[in-house]
């Protein structure tokens, strides 16, 4: 796990927003989940491999859960991940957000400044415009945004999972369970199952 010194995270009055972020799923489910991420970050990428598809499956292709992405780049383990950031959300002013995600959690050996043009070719993207994008760090504010709201929540390590219920009316999440690191899919299904269960 990719850590920051910092005490565990609690749920008390942890509110988080997502106004503005992409979001993976019915934007109406009943539960959202939201990840921090540095995508430089080893567990990060196992969970990608190892519990998002199931997640992906049961929860949110169903309709239950919608997931949605927050920026938490460690820049002192893992220098390459703010590039790399800045580099997904270029990819989603051309509408491929979350191909890019995906594409660079799965070659997380080539997260290079250098190698990102290729990931953007790769999807089908405008390289030129995607190159300005990232030379013009115009996302860097808002990666920034996202550490400070995530050091606010008391996230210390990636991934770090804040899961609440759905307002449609109101971007803010309140927690109602932080899950801190990866886990197994199976963990991760208990979790979400309790809270749905337990807010019918």
């Amino acid at each position: 796990m990719s850590v920051l010194p910092s005490s565990p995270p609690t749920t008390a009055n942890v509110i988080v927003s997502i106004a503005g972020a992409p979001v993976r799923g019915n934007s109406n489910a009943k539960l959202t989940v939201i990840e921090f991420i540095d995508y430089q970050c080893p567990l990060c990428a196992w969970h990608f491999r190892e519990a998002l598809p199931g997640i992906e499956r049961d929860f949110i292709a169903t309709g239950k859960v919608k997931y949605v992405v927050r920026n938490f780049p460690l820049e002192s383990a893992h220098p390459l991940a703010f590039k790399a950031a800045e580099a997904v959300l270029c990819a989603g002013d051309q509408h491929k957000f979350w191909e890019m995600h995906d594409r660079l959690l799965a070659n997380q050996q080539a997260l290079r400044p250098t190698d990102l043009p290729g990931h953007a070719l790769s999807l089908g993207l405008d390289v030129p415009v995607f190159q300005q994008c990232l030379d013009s760090g115009k996302h860097a504010d808002g990666i920034r945004s996202d550490i400070a709201d995530g050091l606010k929540a008391g996230v210390a390590a990636t991934p770090t999972f804040v899961v609440g219920l759905t307002d449609p009316n109101d971007p803010r999440i309140t927690a109602l369970r932080i899950i801190p690191g990866a886990q197994l899919y199976t963990g991760f299904k208990l979790d979400l199952e309790s809270l749905a269960v337990s807010r019918k």
